[in-house]
Order: C-alpha cells, then sequence, then structure tokens
C-alpha cells in the first residue's frame, strides 16, 4: 500500500504500525489510523486493542480519514487535541482560575453532579497532581505574588483562606523552603497546560514573560525543569498568567498558518554562548532551514558547530525559538527533543504543506 502524502511524506508503514503498537504518543499529530473491519480511525496513543495489520492504514491528518468514510474512535477522540479537558472540567478550571481562593470540595463536586474520581484522575494524568492539590497551588501561587507585591503576612495568610498564620508558613515553607519573609523575594514560574495539534505542552510563565515551553512527553523535561530552577532560583506553581494567555493565543494562531513570528516576551537565563546561539535561532527565516554549521557562522564561532548543537538542545522554549529549522549538513533531520516527527511536521507546516 502507498503512503499518503497531504503536503508531506509519512513515515515508513511499519515505523507506524509499529508506533501504533506501542501506542507511542510521540507520534501525535503524525499520523492517524483507519481501522477498516470498525470504520473508526485512531490516534497512535489509543488505548483499544490493536487489530491485525492489514485490516489498518495510515492517513496523515483526521481530515483525510473522514474523507475516506472512517469515523472518530470514541475511545481516542482523534478529532479532539490530546488532553481536551471534558466540559465539566474546562468549567472548574474558569471557576478556580478566576477566584484562586475557592475551594471546591469533592462534596461540591457531588452536589454539581461530577464524580469526584473521574475529576481527580483528569488532574493527575494532565497536570500531575489532584484537583485539591490544584487549587491549593492556585492559592499559594496568588499569595507568593501578594507577598512579593509588599501586602502584610496575617493579610495575605487570611485573605486566601488559611485559618491560621502556623499553617500559612507550613505551606509556604514546603513549597519555597524558606520562611515566609525569606519568600518574598522567590521568583514563582507559572505552570499551564497548552493544546496543540502535536500533543500537550508545558509552558512556564513568570511575570515577566514565558520560560519554558516543552512537549510533556520529553524525556528530558525534567532536567530542564531542575536548571531553570537553580537559574531562576524558582518556584513552580500551576497558574496562568497574561504571557501565558498571549502564548496560548500566538500558538493557536502559528498552527492556523496566520502568524510566522511570535511577539510574547521570553525569559531566556542562560550563558552567553547560549543566549548568542538562541538569538541565531529567531532570526532564521520562517520556512526556511540552516545547518549547525551555519549556525555556528552565525554566531561567530564557525569552529563551534558541536556547543552550538549542544545550545539548541539546552533550547527550553520550543516552537518560538525555533531549533527545529536546524538540519545536518546533508539535510537530515536529527537532534530534535520532541522527535524527529514534530520536527518534520513543524518544517512542513512553514513550507506550507498543512495549508
Amino acid at each position: 500500500m502507498e503512503e499518503r502524502m497531504i503536503g508531506r511524506t509519512l513515515p515508513p508503514e511499519e515505523e507506524m504500525y509499529r508506533a501504533f503498537q506501542a501506542r507511542d504518543t510521540s507520534y501525535e499529530g503524525v499520523f492517524v489510523t483507519g481501522v477498516r473491519t470498525t470504520g473508526i480511525f485512531c490516534r497512535p496513543s489509543c488505548p483499544a486493542r490493536k487489530p491485525a495489520r492489514d485490516n489498518i492504514e495510515f492517513f496523515a491528518t483526521a481530515r483525510e480519514a473522514l474523507a475516506h468514510g472512517y469515523r472518530p474512535c470514541l475511545r481516542c477522540r482523534p478529532m479532539e487535541p490530546r488532553g481536551q479537558a471534558p466540559e465539566a472540567i474546562r468549567a472548574l478550571l474558569d471557576e478556580v482560575g478566576s477566584d484562586p481562593g475557592a475551594r471546591i470540595s469533592d462534596g461540591d463536586l457531588r452536589t454539581r453532579g461530577i464524580d469526584p474520581a473521574a475529576v481527580r484522575r483528569w488532574f493527575r494524568a494532565n497536570h500531575g497532581m489532584t484537583f485539591q492539590a490544584y487549587q491549593r497551588g492556585l492559592r499559594l501561587s496568588r499569595a507568593l505574588g501578594q507577598l512579593a507585591g509588599g501586602e502584610a503576612i496575617t493579610q495575605t495568610a487570611f485573605g486566601n483562606g488559611y485559618d491560621s498564620l502556623s499553617g500559612f508558613q507550613e505551606a509556604i515553607r514546603s513549597v519555597t523552603g524558606r520562611s515566609v519573609a525569606a519568600s518574598r523575594a522567590a521568583t514563582v514560574v507559572h505552570l499551564q497546560q497548552v493544546l496543540t495539534p502535536l500533543g500537550p505542552m508545558l509552558a512556564g510563565a513568570t511575570e515577566e514573560g514565558i520560560c519554558l515551553l516543552e512537549f510533556t512527553d520529553r524525556r528530558m523535561l525534567a532536567m530542564q525543569l531542575g536548571r531553570l530552577e537553580r537559574k531562576l532560583d524558582c518556584v513552580f506553581m500551576p497558574g496562568r498568567t497574561p504571557a501565558g494567555a498571549q502564548l496560548e493565543r500566538e500558538l493557536a494562531e502559528y498552527f492556523e498558518g496566520t502568524r510566522k513570528a511570535f511577539d510574547v516576551p521570553l525569559v531566556v537565563p542562560g550563558s552567553e554562548f547560549q543566549r548568542r546561539a538562541w538569538d541565531a535561532l529567531r532570526e532564521i527565516p520562517y520556512g526556511e532551514t540552516r545547518s549547525y554549521a551555519d549556525q555556528a557562522g552565525a554566531i561567530g564561532a564557525p569552529t563551534a558547530v558541536r556547543a552550538v548543537a549542544r545550545a539548541n538542545g539546552d533550547n527550553r522554549i520550543a516552537i518560538i525559538i525555533p531549533c527545529h529549522r536546524v538540519i545536518g549538513s546533508d539535510g537530515s533531520l536529527t537532534g530534535y527533543g520532541g522527535g524527529i516527527w514534530r520536527k518534520q511536521y513543524l518544517l512542513d507546516h512553514e513550507r506550507g504543506g498543512r495549508a
């Protein structure tokens, strides 16, 4: 069977079949699988039992699968961005986001006809914490911002729903490792999930701008968070900032094909060499690529090709600092933390292959 093409070449079919069998999330957005015996199509990571090889075919997009008469799978929901919250949970996110001091208990959820266990599972899967922990994180995040702004400790504690100063002090120390007074100087990085056609990404933002944007399944994510923690002397909390909201809008426009450059402010701590390398990445025009040797020459260090490659790998802000636009001298797609096929997708998208 021929590999199908919609402005780009799919991976080899045996590779896609292996990814489908392994439920490999790194292939999200690369292909969907049509199952002839059921007439449905699925994500690569669908949890359903896998059919025999000769009963499936591959498509580049959900749109193409629909055009061939397939229906979307009700288990993996390939028409929705991966990580999309159900309507009831979206309402909860909006509610606690607009009022971080809110306290919604499991009993409150039951009163609203929502299963607390389902909410707990969704938050663990998508935020790595329970809904109750997420709410506590929002309260602490707001409290740290108020402390940094000079608000009195007592006012901050009771204004965020803490019953005692000792409880507030213990909560702050558990997050920052410092006393409440010393925590006034802590930098807070607000973490939020951003959905994209290539799967969910984790975005981190200070009050000044975006300091992190990585695919949630990237193996180096924990290491990148640790490096950022050391460089910014920061604490990580759930929550949204104006920069985070701007990032979501601009990423949506980018994937819709209406945005070629990003305006959201960035916070990029690093060595002088790293910052030069990252600045050079942002100078690569949309829709074009450069080799690692080209990049080394662009920063005035033509012999530092390997160091440039390491700086690319250390980039913590994917897509916006476009390390995906750097390829091997022979044209090969090498060295992308989010996965080679995500890199291929982004390059095809920027070349107009996904218009």
